[in-house]
């Protein structure tokens, strides 16, 4: 078997290339301030683009007949695996850095087609990633975010566990918290007890019905008020009375 000579300028050129397409989609997950960001990318392009470059021009002689270079090559996708593992997060019932790691999984397989030659498709690839990432991302914010983010404002007894128990609501109605915030109300407004006040930002399903989310929460010993997107919302007409026997 013969193997293919590649010049050192090949070499070059399709370790360059690896830089500037795994640093567009780096530098952009960077502007989101990502986990993962520009020399993450730059790093996975061009450490898959030299693996594949050692599979298909790396070997000769006999050691070419008894290596099977394809499954080198696919290695990398395994690897990468994991490494984009570690960027998804888990916090407060919610799942970040899925993008991120996909991001990262999909600039692996832009350096695998450099460095066996396939410029055209990595060129493709990344500026199809980029277009996921900056136009379709916008897109979705603009026009989807707008129906399924709600706003939420509690005021809470300072009852342990209570805000606990509220957030296990959420991750069961499948309710993602993009933000909340949390503040100490002054006793002269309320009285004796202590009470808190949490504004929370929610990511909701498109179907999404908050009387099923208002239910739950009319359950729990400790809420006081509750305000969905700026309205108030009275909780008690939402227990419904024991079945008469």
């Amino acid at each position: 078997m013969t193997i293919a000579l590649i010049s050192y300028w090949e070499i070059a050129l399709r370790l360059g290339l690896a830089v500037v397409f795994g640093g567009a989609v780096g530098f952009e997950r960077e502007s989101q301030n990502l986990p993962a960001g520009f020399r993450t990318h730059i790093l996975v392009c061009v450490g898959a683009t030299l693996i594949m470059l050692v599979s298909a021009y790396g070997f000769s002689g006999s050691l070419a007949e008894a290596t099977d270079r394809s499954r080198i090559a696919a290695s990398v996708v395994t690897g990468i695996g994991f490494l984009g593992a570690g960027t998804i997060l888990r916090q407060r019932g919610n799942i970040r850095g899925l993008t991120t790691a996909a991001s990262i999984w999909v600039v692996s397989g832009i350096g695998l087609a450099i460095g066996i030659g396939f410029y055209f498709p990595a060129l493709l690839a990344t500026g199809l990633v980029l277009l996921s990432l900056l136009v379709l991302g916008r897109l979705d914010r603009v026009l989807i975010s707008s129906y399924r983010t709600k706003w939420l404002t509690m005021r809470l007894s300072d009852r342990t566990g209570l805000v606990k128990e509220i957030v296990e609501i959420f991750a069961d109605l499948k309710l993602n918290i993009r933000k909340i915030e949390f503040g100490e109300l002054p006793s002269s407004e309320i009285g004796e007890e202590k009470y808190i006040e949490i504004e929370i930002m929610l990511v909701a399903p498109l179907n999404f019905d908050e009387n099923r989310l208002f239910q739950q929460l009319a359950f729990l010993k400790g809420i006081d008020r509750v305000n969905w997107q700026g309205e108030k919302v009275p909780l008690e007409m939402f227990i419904k009375p024991p079945a008469s026997g």
